[in-house]
């Protein structure tokens, strides 16, 4: 049986510039490892808890807009931690890129250095990934820059059965949403380490002490390590 990566992608910033900040993020996951299970427990959590079973969104969540707007900041808490909890549990690995915009002059200048970044990642874990026969890149998002910094890395450094996909499953749906998740978190350091941090952060997080120590260092535990 041909063995499968799936890459998962998600971003924090806006094709318009006006953002300070620009994150990507990539999750990698074996589709050998299930995560069935750890779905099934999250999803369990939510009921019993009597809170929605929607689609994670760290931004709306935190802010209480869209699908959490009916929700109290108590319940929407609870549910960040309960997604939090079902990361911990998964068999998954993910990288962040952070970049501040006024380092480039235009987006040409950070969809290239954006290519630089994920190439990098995959030739210095050149091993790991050539170690599956297909890699499949799951993006919905759209942002040009980011399609053409994966499209121009991914394809050149891993070019057999590399194939673009949207969403086809549940698991594919949840895996995408831990990308959100985990590029809130990394925000969230930026933000804190620049004394940007917000009096909303504080509510969900407890400050920089407490995000360092608890959400920040379980983050940290999935990510694919770095090498010289």
């Amino acid at each position: 049986m041909a063995k499968e990566l799936s890459i998962f992608v998600d971003e924090s910033g806006d094709r318009g510039g006006r953002a300070r900040y620009y994150l990507l993020t990539l999750v990698f996951h074996d589709q050998a490892k299930s995560i069935a299970d750890a779905v099934t427990s999250y999803e369990a959590k939510l009921a019993r808890a009597d809170l929605p079973n929607i689609p994670f969104h760290s931004e709306p969540l935190i802010n209480g807009h869209k699908d959490y707007a009916n929700l109290d900041m108590s319940q929407r808490k609870a549910m960040l931690a309960f997604f939090s909890s079902f990361v911990r549990k998964l068999p998954i690995l993910y990288t962040t890129f952070v970049y501040r915009r006024s380092e480039f002059a235009d987006l040409g200048k950070l969809t290239e250095r954006m290519r630089r970044d994920i190439s990098e990642v995959l030739l210095n874990h050149l091993g790991f990934f050539q170690s599956f026969d297909d890699v499949k890149v799951y993006y919905d998002n759209g942002q040009d820059i980011v399609k053409q910094a994966l499209d121009r890395s991914v394809s050149q450094i891993l070019s057999k059965g590399v194939v673009q996909r949207r969403k086809t499953s549940m698991t594919d749906y949840r895996l995408e949403q831990v990308a959100d998740y985990l590029c809130t978190i990394e925000l969230a350091l930026v933000k804190y380490e620049a004394k940007e941090g917000s009096e909303t952060y504080n509510k969900f997080f407890g400050g920089i002490g407490p995000f360092k120590k608890n959400w920040l260092k379980q983050a940290r535990s999935k990510r694919m390590r770095q090498t010289s």
